[in-house]
């Protein structure tokens, strides 16, 4: 199997925009188009698309799961690189499906698991952007949180540096920033007290440094993390790292 960073990139990719987009983060969809056409990036949209099948497959359903896969592999057929704006849902794509998959092979799922790539990743080890040509208005402090699907991947790294890289920003330390938040899908509904209280702590953590901005490469951590925020009565500014992308870019 091709390391992350040795998938084939290419200058047409096909676009799975998640549930979460669907469903409450439409803008981050359409910024990872504006800023996947900015770079020169022809972007299609399977419009029967639907969910990676990481509900079920958390929950133990894996004959539910692997019917979710089988389909979403077949609406993403084709050699193309398919590009998630989520850690979450691109690592169902490149783990989670091989695992469920182990021991009965599928080559549609093999294809698409080769061809999926986390959105900050393609940019900057698929396309080789490894500097964004975009700039604060004034100096922003950014405390990036680091999900826990973008363990064992290039994407946290990816990330960090691409934000590191923009004008006026500081991306600040927090304390224990390799914990989860406490989210983890259906753990969030199956244990809301022990889920609440890890993302309460993680808040703690991020609020301390006093960030301007709360950025992720999930939206389910960030849903999660906010709505605690806003509740608790300590909200903060938050947005997924292509918004951040987009919203920075200086005028060609």
């Amino acid at each position: 199997m091709p390391t992350l960073s040795e998938r084939p990139a290419g200058k047409k990719v096909l676009l799975m925009a998640t549930c979460l987009c669907d469903a409450f983060y439409d803008d981050v969809a359409k910024a990872t188009v504006e800023v996947l056409e900015h770079l020169g990036v022809e972007v299609g949209f399977p419009e029967n698309q639907t969910c990676c099948g990481q509900p079920a497959f958390n929950s133990g359903d894996w004959k539910a799961s692997r019917k979710v896969a089988r389909f979403t592999a077949d609406v993403f057929k084709g050699e193309l690189p398919v590009i998630v704006p989520s850690g979450s849902c691109a690592a169902m794509h490149f783990h989670g499906n091989r695992l469920q998959f182990e021991d009965c092979p599928d080559p549609a799922i093999d294809s698409l698991a080769d061809r999926t790539w986390e959105l900050i990743d393609f940019i900057v080890n698929g396309l080789g952007v490894r500097e964004w040509p975009g700039r604060f208005e004034k100096p922003t402090r950014i405390a990036f949180h680091r999900s826990c699907h973008l363990r064992g991947s290039n994407s946290g790294e990816a990330i960090h540096s691409l934000l590191s890289s923009i004008g006026n920003a500081e991306v600040v330390p927090f304390g224990q920033d390799e914990q989860c938040c406490g989210f983890g899908g259906t753990f969030s509904v199956t244990f809301p007290h022990i889920s609440g209280r890890m993302g309460s702590l993680k808040l703690d953590h991020i609020l301390d440094a006093q960030p301007d901005l709360l950025v992720s490469g999930d939206m389910s951590c960030l849903m999660h993390l906010t709505g605690l925020a806003r509740v608790q009565g300590r909200p903060i500014d938050h947005r997924h790292a292509v918004q951040v992308l987009r919203d920075t870019l200086i005028p060609s």
